[in-house]
């Protein structure tokens, strides 16, 4: 094994890198995945028991609880988003690392640590409602559903004003597209969830035929929205690698940020004396600074 001295920059630099994008890609592909097969295969062999409910009328769609609680559908989608659970994590670290560089004053910077704790509570949630399925501790079932619900809806919302915030100064086209699309992806699954609420009272008063299979479609809905809200990721971060806060890669944004702050006092070409730092360029230190908020 190579020995490398303490401190050198050789320590500071990443074994192993992946592109993002791809594991953003991936990341929105496992539930995905794991929700389609769920749902086709309670169709094909589970169809009476995946379509029952209590008031025993008729029904033509299963609802994703009922679909994830079959057997074997419930390994599937334990398999999915167990292997999905850990990226995201990671890709709220990275959410976090990126508004404390963008974000300046104190009330965004708290609302970024609020939204990293949703984004948490969001993907406890889900891994709750996912190991523990509706047939084995309804209750427990339940809780973890209105957790990832709540916490989904509360972390968008919090996102689409970070995100307006940053949009204001910011000239990159693929921020300003990632921005529309967060926001019309949060007011749809917002409509989808305030709807599937409606239809799940409805036939739990009524008991009306079909009423559940609209509570089911509304469902998927709001899944695939949520799947896409989440995706959005992939213009966030553009081309870098995960993760995208290295030692080496944040020693050089903090000295970037120091350089422009300073720039002024500096003669030019300052940051070559730093040895291993990427000098930046002017058009960073315009949508970087904080004058560029004032």
């Amino acid at each position: 094994m190579q020995q490398v001295p303490y401190g050198s920059v050789d320590r500071d630099k990443p074994l192993i890198r992946v592109s993002f994008t791809r594991l953003a890609v991936i990341t929105v592909c496992l539930p995905l995945l794991g929700l389609i097969a769920c749902v086709v295969l309670a169709m094909l062999y589970h169809y009476n028991d995946a379509t029952y409910t209590h008031c025993q009328v008729a029904n033509y769609l299963p609802s994703i609880s009922a679909a994830i609680s079959l057997t074997p559908e419930r390994y599937i989608w334990r398999f999915s988003i167990g292997l999905h659970s850990a990226p995201r994590f990671l890709v709220a670290a990275a959410y976090l690392s990126f508004y404390r560089g963008r974000v300046w004053r104190l009330k965004e910077q708290l609302l970024s640590g609020f939204t990293f704790l949703l984004a948490l509570c969001e993907n406890v949630g889900l891994l709750l409602l996912t190991y523990v399925s509706s047939t084995e501790t309804y209750s427990v079932h339940k809780s973890g559903f209105i957790l990832f619900i709540g916490s989904s809806l509360v972390h968008m919302m919090c996102t689409c004003k970070l995100w307006s915030t940053i949009s204001k100064y910011s000239p990159n086209a693929e921020e300003m597209k990632s921005y529309r699309l967060k926001s019309r992806l949060f007011l749809f699954n917002l409509f989808f969830c305030l709807l599937a609420a409606y239809f799940y009272r409805r036939h739990n008063t009524y008991c009306e035929t079909g009423i559940y299979t609209s509570f089911a479609l509304c469902e998927y809905l709001v899944v695939l929205s949520n799947m896409a809200f989440h995706m959005t990721a992939y213009w966030d971060f553009g081309g870098s690698e995960a993760p995208p806060w290295s030692a080496e890669e944040e020693k050089n944004e903090e000295l970037n940020v120091a350089l422009c702050m300073l720039g002024p006092l500096f003669p030019e070409g300052t940051a070559r004396q730093f040895p291993h730092h990427k000098e930046v360029k002017p058009t960073s230190c315009q949508a970087t600074t904080p004058s560029s908020h004032i």
